[in-house]
């Protein structure tokens, strides 16, 4: 797979990353369905054999649990890997959620010191901060994460969910390599913020989560029943009544276009998300749909064959909130 810089400090990854937050449970709870832990690091492993060797987690996945995992996975072959982690939701002493954002400087440094532990390694890749705290000037928490850059902890710095204003403030402390902001075709609130162009004029990179619309675009949800009891989309805006079917019929629509490309719905909006020099990160446990992940690299998209996507869902079409209202609180918009 081709190698692509993110940001402008010289990070180097892969054109399509590996999301891993759905291998392990999430605070006791299936993030999608139950996870076979030896097949997500098998899963692991093959992404590293197709040049797929980024990989993004996060303290509060688990929490802990997916940090050990990949821990775990990619023992005596540390430095073949680009990890990416995120810190930001409180873990307390007992290892326990509360729900609370803490970036104050001094949980900085509690939570990279818990992170290098868990993953077994000395250093970290790419080091995000997961939300913004309200109540810490972004400009205290980059000057602390800027700290662990110096002491060779951290080689680069991230953030995720953030304004445009909260990346120049923060840019200006310490240059930031990546920002990771859920973004697909059903999802575009960071081009319509400006934000995408922000990040242009600044050389940081973007790295988008989710970007097969939280599995909706792959064509495999044809229903709500087809989400399991205990699915936290259950709970989204855009798997909910009316919404679930209109998003249902712009599906529909995008699987024209992808059967006449003769590739899935999901690897054409992974194309759609390449073509705009992205770095995706799609989430998977399972080899089989990792690799068909990956081969939406070799997918090649013209001008109009990206004009028909887009027409199907414009900019500022409503597919439904991307979290319930307590998740949407924690966005920085």
């Amino acid at each position: 797979m081709k190698k692509v810089k993110l940001g402008s400090l010289g990070l180097v990854v892969p054109q399509v990353g590996l999301g891993c937050m759905g291998m392990t449970k999430f605070a006791g709870h299936d993030v999608y369905k139950t996870a076979d832990q030896e097949e997500a690091i098998n899963t692991i492993h093959r992404a590293l054999e197709l040049g797929g060797n980024f990989l993004d987690t996060a303290d509060q996945y688990g929490p802990g649990d997916n940090e050990r995992l990949l821990g775990k996975a990619i023992q005596g072959k540390r430095d073949q890997y680009t990890i990416a982690t995120k810190f930001g939701y409180e873990i307390n002493d007992k290892g326990e959620l509360t729900w609370k954002v803490n970036a104050t400087p001094e949980y900085v440094r509690t939570a990279v010191e818990r992170s290098l532990k868990n993953l077994n390694t000395d250093y970290i890749d790419l080091y995000y901060l997961h939300r913004l705290d309200p109540n810490v000037p972004i400009e205290d928490t980059i000057g602390a994460m800027a700290d662990l850059v110096k002491e060779g902890k951290v080689k680069y710095l991230g953030l995720s969910e953030v304004t445009a204003e909260t990346i120049k403030r923060a840019h200006n402390i310490h240059p930031i390599s990546a920002l990771q902001t859920e973004y697909s075709l059903f999802e575009r609130t960071v081009e319509e913020a400006g934000i995408l162009k922000a990040l242009d004029e600044m050389g940081i990179g973007f790295v988008p989560y989710s970007p097969l619309g939280r599995g909706f675009i792959t064509g495999d949800i044809k229903s709500p029943s087809d989400l399991k009891e205990g699915d936290w989309r259950l709970n989204i805006p855009r798997f909910q009544g009316e919404q679930f079917q209109k998003n249902l019929d712009l599906v529909q629509e995008i699987e024209l276009i992808a059967n006449e490309k003769q590739v899935t719905t999901a690897q054409l909006a992974l194309a759609w998300v390449l073509v705009k020099g992205y770095v995706p990160i799609p989430g998977t446990s399972k080899r089989t749909h990792l690799e068909k992940n990956f081969e939406a690299t070799n997918i090649i998209l013209s001008n109009e064959d990206v004009q028909r996507l887009e027409r199907i869902v414009p900019l500022g079409a409503d597919t439904g909130a991307r979290y319930d209202a307590h998740g949407m609180e924690s966005i920085d918009q």
